[in-house]
């Protein structure tokens, strides 16, 4: 590839760039068309345990956050697991009959539905499953080694083969874009990145590590958790073991 296409491609992509952030100004008025969506799998459920975990300190926490990509060969345990979602989504309150949840959400709408790869989790078969934060349960949705193909999706990056556990962040776009327009988009982004750091936190609270991924094919993964890449798509990915 010469130097001209090289700019070229850098050209084409600073506009979309350019054209998100121009699209996504701030407008009035905001208005809500219809109710809150949960989403719910009328599938096997599974009751998670109560995520009554104390850990450490929050500032050590902090100081000790790091991305590892290099995981032991053990399982994580479904307590674990039950305090990692929670984390990430677990409802904390409720305010005028809405649940809250750990991370926050622009109008209190909550976008995003939490996807699993467990491929080493005490207790799970080995497949794909779905978290329902208002009951804490997880719904099973697909049987199977799905490394492979999580390990293409993501740019054959070695952190897919050797996590124990995948956390996908999917997105149902409306939930926030129905009251904001485009500039809801800003917020979802934004939103993925609040939770993907109540789980880092949470993982190192656990004595676990943890990794974000931006770089993986959309529409692999959302074939891999079925999910239609339009009406709601991936949007992170965090890897989760134990650390080397």
């Amino acid at each position: 590839m010469g130097i001209a296409s090289i700019l070229i491609i850098g050209l084409v992509f600073a506009g979309v760039g350019e054209d998100f952030q121009e699209r996504t100004k701030l407008n009035f008025p905001f208005k809500i068309k219809k109710e809150i969506l949960y989403k719910v799998h009328v599938i096997r459920r599974i009751k998670l345990p109560t995520p009554d975990y104390r850990g450490i300190i929050l500032e050590d926490a902090i100081r000790k956050r790091r991305s590892i990509r290099d995981y032991r060969d053990e399982a994580i345990s479904l307590k674990e697991l039950s305090n990692l979602l929670f984390s990430a989504q677990g409802i904390t309150g409720r305010y005028l009959g809405i649940p809250l949840r750990a991370a926050p959400s622009a109008g209190a709408l909550y976008p995003f539905e939490i996807y699993i790869y467990a491929h080493n989790i005490e207790g799970l078969e080995r497949g794909i499953y779905h978290y329902d934060p208002l009951d804490h349960y997880l719904e099973f949705i697909r049987k199977g080694d799905f490394r492979q193909d999580l390990f293409k999706a993501g740019l054959y990056q070695n952190m897919f083969l050797k996590a124990p556990l995948i956390f996908i962040y999917v997105a149902v776009f409306e939930r926030t874009t129905q009251k904001y327009g485009d500039r809801g988009y800003r917020y979802i982004y934004i939103e993925a990145g609040h939770i993907a750091e109540n789980v880092f936190l949470e993982s190192v609270s656990l004595g676990l590590g943890s990794c974000v991924v931006g770089a993986f094919f959309d529409d692999m993964i959302n074939r891999i958790i079925g999910v239609d890449g339009k009406r709601e798509s991936a949007i992170y990915i965090q890897t989760i073991g134990r650390p080397r």
